[in-house]
């Protein structure tokens, strides 16, 4: 029976999810959508190191 004081705060919640709006910094979304960085080096992953699960062998667990 106490669901609902729960229910309330949950949409409560909920509500001021969807109606939030941070500031937004439009130079840094600009200098993003140009390709500057600040600073910031990103990287493409690593294949040369990367695993599949599916190449490795297992014993068979009947053994």
């Amino acid at each position: 029976m106490g669901r609902g004081r729960a229910k309330a705060k949950q949409t409560k919640v909920a509500r001021e999810l969807k109606y939030y709006s941070p500031d937004t910094d439009l130079r840094a979304l600009e200098a993003e959508l140009q390709g500057k960085s600040h600073g910031r080096t990103e990287r493409a992953p690593d294949d040369e190191h990367h695993v599949d699960d599916d190449d490795e062998s297992w014993p068979d667990a009947d053994r």
